[in-house]
């Protein structure tokens, strides 16, 4: 199995959402299709992911780093016993003559391209890639399915929390059970208001879950951390910095519910680090590192480990993300849980067109790879850069 070329395209992500930072009307991301010599019924096998909708794209280093690094290498040094391209080989290959530190400058363009990597050696070998992954690092998901809440609860101009509850409600009759819905970006007794309004709606607080996007001082951090204690939500999510160990460690320390991080940490380094300094509690709080912006899977498995290590469960990771790569991560390496934007982000939100949420699960595709075939929006993008 060969690489024949990679390609990438930045494409507009379209969402005119807000959270308490900043709104997403300039956001695109990078679209990345790897081609390979592998045909498979008649057709080559094109491995596809996208850096997520977080951060913009990122195809001047893709294109002028670690695509050519690739290419160049001799294609056989990239290939497992099997004889098909392992993305393990291909991570320090697109690494090399990188100087240490500094990891979000490339963490997710190289993430992106090892997850493309592991879609085409998923497809290559006619499987999905949460089952190739449970072979590999285990233990998968048991009953092929995996438990998804939905990331809500947007600002949008002119809401009101009637507006907000509607939203809600809409998402429980979809299936939903776990909701979260944003907090940061009005004053806090308006955003108490928000919070009382959604939990009309999901009933008790741990079927809520709340994110200041790191927006938050000390002082209100602390603040919010006294307003929402008494909620007893699923967690709160970035309620500083997400590099501000120190505030981290005093935050976790006022706020006994769980807290969730990670969305903005890129390397295993990163983790580690909030892991030994922040002061997270692993007997409950939530990582939610998201797999291609964190230099992808392989790396993404080393966090888990890692994790582990420290007394955290997989039960408490919860990749960022929202979508079919995070999904196949969850059920491949069995852990907590996976996000859904409906509604949110256009092609690059959600999952496959005929994926259904059940009391907040969702059942694993049968799709071979990542499964963006199913996904017709967002793949008739990824085909079209693929072609």
């Amino acid at each position: 199995m060969r690489i024949l070329s990679i390609r990438e395209a930045a494409v507009p992500v379209r969402s005119s959402m807000r959270n308490a930072v900043f709104d997403f009307g300039e956001m695109t991301t990078s679209v990345v299709a790897v081609v390979t010599d592998r045909v498979v019924e008649g057709r080559p096998v094109v491995g596809y992911a996208f850096n997520g909708t977080g951060r913009y794209a990122c195809g001047a280093t893709m294109r002028d780093r670690f695509i050519p690094r690739l290419l160049a290498e001799a294609p056989e040094a990239l290939l497992d016993a099997e004889g098909f391209i392992d993305p393990e080989r291909c991570l320090p290959v697109m690494n090399r003559r990188e100087k240490p530190g500094g990891d979000a400058e490339r963490a997710w363009a190289i993430g992106t391209i090892e997850t493309a990597l592991w879609d085409a050696c998923a497809k290559a070998r006619g499987e999905p890639l949460w089952s190739l992954l449970a072979r590999r690092y285990g233990p998968g998901s048991p009953g092929g399915r995996v438990s998804c809440y939905v990331g809500g609860g947007w600002y949008r101009p002119g809401q009101t929390v009637a507006d907000l509850q509607d939203e809600m409600r809409r998402h429980r009759d979809a299936g939903y059970v776990q909701l979260k819905t944003k907090v940061g970006g009005l004053a806090i007794d308006e955003d108490r208001r928000r919070i009382e309004g959604v939990l009309a709606i999901v009933g008790e607080g741990a079927n809520l879950a709340v994110d200041a996007n790191g927006a938050f001082d000390r002082e209100r951090a602390l603040a919010y951390a006294e307003m929402l204690a008494p909620y007893g939500l699923r967690w709160f999510e970035e309620p500083v910095h997400p590099l501000d160990l120190a505030l981290y460690a005093e935050v976790c320390g006022a706020y006994a519910p769980p807290v969730g991080t990670g969305e903005n940490l890129y390397s295993l380094q990163d983790l580690t680090n909030m892991v030994r300094f922040g002061g997270l509690r692993p007997d409950r709080d939530i990582l939610q590192v998201d797999p291609p912006q964190a230099f992808g899977i392989g790396t993404f498995v080393r966090i888990v480990a890692m994790a582990q290590a420290a007394g955290f469960s997989r039960a408490q990771i919860f990749p960022h993300g929202g979508n079919q790569m995070s999904l196949a991560v969850v059920g491949g390496l069995g852990l907590g849980g996976c996000e859904s934007y409906p509604g949110v982000f256009g092609a690059f939100a959600g999952y496959a067109d005929d994926a259904r949420v059940e009391d907040g699960w969702l059942r694993l595709p049968d799709r071979p790879g990542i499964g963006f075939e199913g996904q017709s929006e967002l793949y008739a993008v990824m085909r079209g850069i693929g072609a």
